[in-house]
């Protein structure tokens, strides 16, 4: 109960805890702060924790595209929806590890390995730990989003040296069905669950713009952050509608709603990586700008994420320096 007095009062101590439980009356509270009261208690809270001007980046490789057999309807690589995508099959090991190598050279400390499956088959499991391997071996962060993975499959990637593993809640609970049919909102959590016993860190965001409501938005959020371990690492997505799918003429979302989600994010999970992630296109300079203001310590680097349109290093290595901004320095391994 001092957690939730504290938070709404901001008032935060140096180290705070990793979940501060808020209730879901506190949290829109928090989040209808205005505006400049929401953004100064968010950076407070980012300073009690983080550098406030390092900027964790990361590089992101489709190893298996397309053909997946979930209709989630925000995603180009649903073989539910004519977006017009052709599928492709498993990379080879010694291609992921040299783009790999490529991404450490532009700056990138984790590299992360998406593949569009609903989960992935035993028989691809020895190529993935080898994918891991590889990597590891760069001196870079791992990470891997495959689906929905099996106790047994998540201690193997975890004996491999996989650090961390992204699995999106997307949205609440209460709007999940309205997006996602072929699984529920509690497969999504059983997953997580299987990756943090195998001792995994745990990669888990959401989207924004899906036609969900400000509350839908809270809730997501409030989910991740009272999880018995808060996600290391929380992915907020801004939508990019793909022709073809069933969120093709989806609204696009509100800058500053979406600044809001940013902070509420950072509050309620003061020592976990926010990541600015897919829709950065879309996003000017200025919004950027307010989006690292108010928590977002995380990006990632490169053309594209997935099969969707990133902007090029050279832009956010321009947009870094008229910031102040800096790439975060790779922890040492314990």
């Amino acid at each position: 109960m001092r957690e939730n007095v504290a938070v709404l009062n901001g008032e935060f101590q140096s180290k705070p805890s990793l979940s501060t439980s808020v209730p879901l009356k506190d949290a829109n509270i928090i989040y209808n702060l205005p505006f400049n009261d929401l953004l100064f208690r968010a950076q407070q809270v980012h300073r009690a924790n983080f550098d406030p001007n390092a900027i964790q980046m990361s590089r992101l490789l489709s190893i298996k595209t397309g053909g997946c057999p979930e209709d989630c309807g925000y995603c180009s690589q649903s073989a539910h929806y004519p977006t017009g995508l052709k599928a492709s099959k498993l990379l080879e090991v010694e291609r992921v590890v040299a783009e790999a190598r490529k991404a450490k050279e532009g700056g990138a400390t984790r590299y992360c390995m998406g593949a569009a499956w609903r989960n992935p088959k035993d028989r691809d499991m020895d190529a993935l730990v080898a994918m891991v391997e590889g990597v590891k071996a760069l001196g870079m962060e791992t990470c891997m989003t495959l689906g929905m993975l099996t106790p047994q499959q998540s201690e193997k990637l975890a004996d491999a040296g996989l650090d961390y593993y992204n699995h999106n809640v997307d949205t609440s609970e209460r709007y999940y069905p309205e997006i996602i049919t072929t699984r529920n909102f509690a497969d999504r959590l059983e997953t997580l669950a299987n990756v943090r016993e195998a001792g995994m860190k745990v990669c888990a965001g959401g989207i924004l713009g899906m036609g969900e409501t400000v509350e839908d938005r809270i809730s997501m959020l409030l989910t991740l952050a009272n999880l018995p371990v808060p996600p290391e690492s929380v992915p907020i997505n801004m939508l990019i509608p793909i022709p073809g799918s069933m969120l093709a003429d989806a609204a696009p979302v509100d800058p500053i709603d979406f600044v809001r989600t940013i902070a509420l994010a950072r509050i309620l999970m003061p020592r976990s990586h926010v990541r600015l992630s897919a829709g950065r296109t879309e996003m000017s300079d200025e919004m950027q700008a307010l989006c690292f203001f108010a928590g977002a310590n995380s990006i990632f680097v490169g053309d594209t994420l997935l099969t969707a349109d990133n902007p090029g290093e050279d832009h956010d290595a321009a947009l870094f320096r008229r910031l102040g901004l800096k790439p975060m320095e790779l922890e040492p391994a314990p």
